[in-house]
């Protein structure tokens, strides 16, 4: 069981990248004082769909405080953040990046 889990880790690694790097995205957009609205919108909204797909896969391959931090980002993209609140989610993407990478196999 474990073996097939690990095959299925290695499989889904790249859309799972993929997604805590458009959450890093939005992070950035909330506090790029430079970038338009509907440009730091977009990015928020984009944000929100990866923590969500990432808050329900992490959980199956054995990383609740992973599928917690990924819900937690969730919640603060789908609210109109102000750019202080960056800097918090920045700080959970950091642990999530590294529970990521830790279960690397």
């Amino acid at each position: 069981m474990a073996d097939a889990l690990n095959r299925m880790w290695v499989r889904f690694l790249p859309e799972i990248e993929t997604r805590l790097a458009l959450i890093e995205d939005a992070a950035r957009g909330l506090t790029a004082s430079d970038l338009p609205v509907d440009q730091r919108d977009a990015a928020r909204q984009s944000g929100y769909q990866a923590a969500h797909k990432l808050a329900g896969i992490l959980g199956t391959f054995g990383l609740p405080r992973g599928t917690e931090l990924a819900r937690q980002a969730e919640h603060l993209l789908a609210e109109d953040v102000p750019s202080e609140a960056a800097s918090e989610l920045k700080q959970w993407l950091v642990e999530l990046r590294s529970l990521i990478q830790s279960r690397s196999v």
